[in-house]
């Protein structure tokens, strides 16, 4: 006998007939291990007590589906029957068998009688002798018998045993062989059913289990979400489709993306009974692989505005997912610095059009590869790599033809790498942006033995449409870049000298941070009596027009120097040139500075400041200070109020004039870089330290190996005895 409500494999359902005044006329044994129920507490007995208490609500806040209006108790423990069907317990009260005309509930377990004739199947919720609900899928067919007359048989099979409905046993093998887990769970969410595919998923899932409520608590595991999802197609019918919900094991070993879809299960009186769950593992979809990786190329591909990084982003991308083995082989028109291809000579069969800037394989050495990332890569002139470039249209070959008679007789190298490593299938795309072409993009497969497909040329577009625009960014960026230090470098003075009165030395470090580089400037100018101005400033902005800027304004210091105005005076000249240029080009940047006067007659400097830090000034002894300059605004704002300060300084006195990319960081404001500032100086500026030295020393005590976060400049002074 099996356990209690539970059926095995082939066994026979539970039987019941029901005459039609619904009371029980014919019992089972298998219907006694389904209910729990010995005929002698039924046979006789309105069938109303197989069914749910009436007034009972479910989860959903429904009525349960068992109809009528009074509650009927199945027999308690202790009672018995009489041999003529009286039903009588051990308790005062008694509760007799229906007499004859009484009205009495349907032995169909539904609000209506049924029709002579009909037959219906559908779900039905019954209740078990220990009171515990039970769902069944139940036959009813109508029966005519000689002592009863019209009667109705009932056939149940639990619903975690067969679903087929009586198909046979086609159904249920392609429901064992379905990829969906499904499962059914009752109103208390408590699992009743469900299909191998559904068993296969508990180790991620463990509710995936006869019997076990979602409500179950599991360490590790967090249904609260699934559970609410759930209940709200339990309470107003709404099918949830293709919910996307991610599993972890209870271990955290094994991770799983289910698409799942819910379907409320109704009675056969139109009553919610539970919820069917589909759940179909998308971890390794294909679609989605392909969805992740556009997702995965807007934010890796330009990562960097680097050329070379960028196109060894787009190969690395692609590998494994969309080709075993990519090259990204960029013309001369997007490596503007490399050596011009047009220098290198032809061989007899190919010609050098590209330079080989990404390449990938998911073979360990890239053994596909017949050039190194840099170096030139020839083609045959007439070959699918040149008729891409000539037509900026794709090619594709699903079945790599190398046969005798095609292009690869004129390129014999590669015809024997394709041969050794098996490619079979090619694609090759074309890399536009802004109407100029910068290369081409190739995907390969020798690994993978599926073909390419058309939609795997479309992704391979759009991978190539996405990296070209990144590299296009990085080739502007460059060139750019590199024209700016360039300007920059010419702008700056080479052979900074202090003449006989002070010795100097100087150091600027470009940003590897932002867009081309900055305007920091420095100067030393040499003033009639032996006079020395130093200078230091930082033009708002980066790029070209920032250096450009900078220069107009070193020139203009320089020019104002030798009228030999006082600080202040000169400041407010300035600021009274660059607010004029402001007003006719409303886009000139502003400026800050720190323009300074050494006498060595009187060992004495005049300093004024317009926005910028003070300067570091570092006494023989060591001992570092940052003298309280007069507030001055930024130079181009018009304003022109300056004032300045004088300081002595004594022989051996270094002045450490510097922009705030030295002491501003991201993690750290002014004043705590110049304390920092004060530290590394405090500890190497004493005594007769060589000047080129300190400055190499200084920085690197302030930035680290780290890239500078902003364009430092940075100006030492020494007075001489």
């Amino acid at each position: 006998m099996g356990a209690p409500g539970s059926t095995s494999e082939g066994a026979f359902p539970a039987v019941a007939v029901i005459d039609a005044q619904g009371v029980v006329i014919g019992w089972t044994r298998a219907a006694e291990e389904l209910t729990g129920y010995p005929a002698t507490a039924v046979l006789g007995r309105s069938a109303t007590i197989l069914l749910p208490p009436a007034g009972h609500e479910d989860r959903t806040g429904h009525p349960a589906a068992g109809p009528g209006e009074s509650e009927h108790r199945g027999p308690e423990e202790g009672e018995h029957r009489g041999p003529e069907g009286e039903h009588r317990g051990s308790g005062e009260g008694e509760q007799r068998a229906p007499e004859e005309g009484e009205q009495r509930r349907s032995g169909a377990g539904e609000g209506r009688r049924l029709a002579v004739g009909e037959e219906r199947a559908g779900l039905v919720e019954v209740r078990r002798r220990d009171g515990d609900p039970l769902l069944v899928r139940a036959e009813i067919t109508p029966l005519s018998t000689a002592e009863a007359g019209d009667a109705w048989l009932v056939a149940a099979t639990p619903a975690a045993g067969d679903l087929s409905g009586g198909t046979g046993t086609l159904l249920g093998a392609l429901i064992s062989r379905f990829p969906v887990a499904m499962a059914i769970w009752d109103r208390d969410l408590r699992c009743v059913w469900l299909n191998p595919a559904a068993e296969r998923l508990n180790t991620v899932f463990p509710h995936y289990r006869l019997g076990r409520s979602l409500a179950d608590p599991i360490p590790g595991t967090d249904t609260e979400a699934a559970q609410e999802a759930m209940r709200r197609v339990l309470a107003d019918g709404t099918p949830s489709i293709d919910r996307e919900a991610r599993w972890t094991s209870p271990d955290g070993r094994a991770e799983r993306t289910l698409s799942t879809s819910l379907f409320r299960l109704e009675g056969m009186d139109g009553r919610p009974l539970g919820v069917c769950s589909l759940a179909l593992d998308i971890s390794h979809s294909r679609a989605r692989d392909r969805l992740a990786l556009l997702r995965e190329a807007s934010v890796r591909i330009g990562s960097t505005l680097e050329v070379g990084k960028t196109a060894q982003e787009l190969a690395d991308l692609a590998v494994p997912v969309l080709a075993d083995y990519v090259t990204v082989d960029l013309s001369q028109a997007a490596l503007p610095d490399a050596e011009p291809l047009q220098r290198l000579a032809a061989t007899e069969v190919s010609i050098p059009v590209f330079r080989r800037a990404g390449v990938a394989s998911v073979h360990d050495g890239i053994p596909e590869s017949l050039w190194p990332v840099g170096q030139a890569v020839f083609v045959p002139p007439r070959s699918p790599f040149t008729t891409v470039m000539a037509s900026r249209r794709p090619h594709f070959e699903a079945v790599l033809d190398t046969s005798p008679g095609t292009w690869l007789d004129q390129d014999p190298d590669r015809a024997r790498i394709i041969r050794r490593t098996g490619m079979h299938t090619l694609i090759i795309v074309p890399l536009e942006a802004r109407g100029d072409l910068l290369g081409i993009a190739v995907f390969v497969r020798n690994a993978n033995p599926a073909p390419f497909t058309r939609d795997d040329l479309l992704l391979a577009e759009e991978l190539a449409a996405r990296a070209a625009l990144s590299l296009d960014n990085a080739r502007r960026y460059t060139r750019e870049r590199t024209t700016a230090l360039a300007l920059q470098r010419d702008l700056l003075p080479r052979d900074l000298t202090g003449g006989a009165a002070v010795e100097v030395a100087s150091r600027y470090l470009p940003s590897d941070v932002h867009e081309g580089v900055g305007g920091d400037w420095y100067d030393a100018i040499r003033l009639p009596g032996s006079r020395l101005a130093l200078v230091v400033g930082d033009v708002t902005g980066h790029g070209i027009h920032a250096a450009a800027t900078m220069g107009r304004l070193r020139t203009a210091v320089r020019t104002l120097a030798y009228l030999e105005l006082p600080p202040a005076e000169l400041l407010a000249r300035l600021d009274h040139l660059v607010a004029v240029d402001a007003c006719a080009e409303p886009e000139a940047a502003g400026a800050t500075c720190l323009y300074a006067v050494y006498d060595p007659a009187t060992r004495r400097c005049t300093m004024a400041t317009a926005g910028h830090p003070p300067p570091a000034v570092v006494d023989p002894s060591g001992e570092v200070s940052f003298p309280r300059l007069p507030s001055g605004t930024p130079i181009g704002l018009g304003l022109g109020s300056y004032r300045s300060l004088d300081l002595d300084l004594a022989a051996g006195t270094v002045l450490a004039l510097y922009t705030d990319g030295l002491i501003e960081t991201r993690q750290a404001d002014l004043d705590a870089g110049m304390a920092r500032l004060g530290a590394a100086l405090a500890g190497r500026a004493a005594g007769a330290v060589e000047l080129a030295g300190l400055c190499g020393s200084v920085i690197h005590a302030m930035l680290g190996d780290a890239p500078a976060e902003d364009d430092v400049a940075l100006l030492l002074a020494r007075t001489r005895p």
